[in-house]
């Protein structure tokens, strides 16, 4: 309770929980995107199955279709990822630190993430745009490119937004250690991650026993 009493009065804690709202919008539905796309991939992969095998005819552009569709769901949901702390990284160190030690520490990752994001984001613009004027193609369906192109920036635009609130969330923290962590994943110790493991392994056999037990 005093995390709560104590958050309200950190400057800024308002504006990042309206920031983490809105931007998690986007992340979620440029997930959604990128699981529609997957599904269909998976539906498109078994009609040109049943395509080949019974009528012997494969569907048009099936490997163009393909390889400009696997951008999607490789890119759309990577800033969804970021917010929940879903990408691997080394965290033996991490997870012995406590307090400003720890902020100070994933204020400066975020900082290194943020420059690699930039860059990739200028040039993955200025590939988009070249292949916007030159009319880029495939080779084989000669299928427009620039669409497909065009996912990148958009995917690490939002990926920079994501790291830029978590800069401002992590130097909140490092500035104000008792205050209530928002907008970051907060890293469980490995006690924690064990308790919940068997916490939901006893639910699941619970659930199970329960399922057994019904009258049928």
């Amino acid at each position: 309770m005093e995390a709560n009493s104590n958050s309200g009065q950190v400057p800024f804690t308002s504006a990042l929980k309206v920031a983490d709202r809105w931007l998690a919008r986007i992340e979620d539905i440029l997930d959604l995107v990128a699981a529609f796309f997957i599904v269909f991939l998976m539906m498109f992969a078994v009609a040109q199955v049943i395509s080949r095998k019974l009528f012997n005819y494969p569907l048009w552009g099936y490997v163009d279709i393909v390889e400009i569709v696997m951008v999607t769901f490789a890119f759309l949901g990577i800033s969804y990822c970021q917010r929940l702390g879903g990408h691997i990284r080394m965290e033996l160190l991490v997870r012995q630190l406590r307090g400003r030690a720890l902020w100070i520490f994933e204020i400066l990752g975020i900082i290194v993430a943020l420059g690699i994001i930039l860059v990739l984001l200028w040039y993955g613009f200025t590939h988009f745009l070249r292949a916007f004027q030159l009319g880029d193609s495939t080779i084989d369906r000669e299928i427009i490119l620039w669409p497909a192109k065009l996912v990148i920036p958009i995917a690490f635009s939002v990926l920079s937004a994501r790291l830029l609130i978590q800069f401002f969330a992590y130097t909140r923290l490092a500035l104000h250690p008792e205050a209530e962590p928002i907008a970051i994943p907060v890293i469980e110790k490995f006690e924690e991650l064990a308790q919940h493991e068997i916490e939901g392994a006893i639910g699941d056999a619970a659930g199970d026993d329960n399922d057994q037990g019904a009258p049928r």
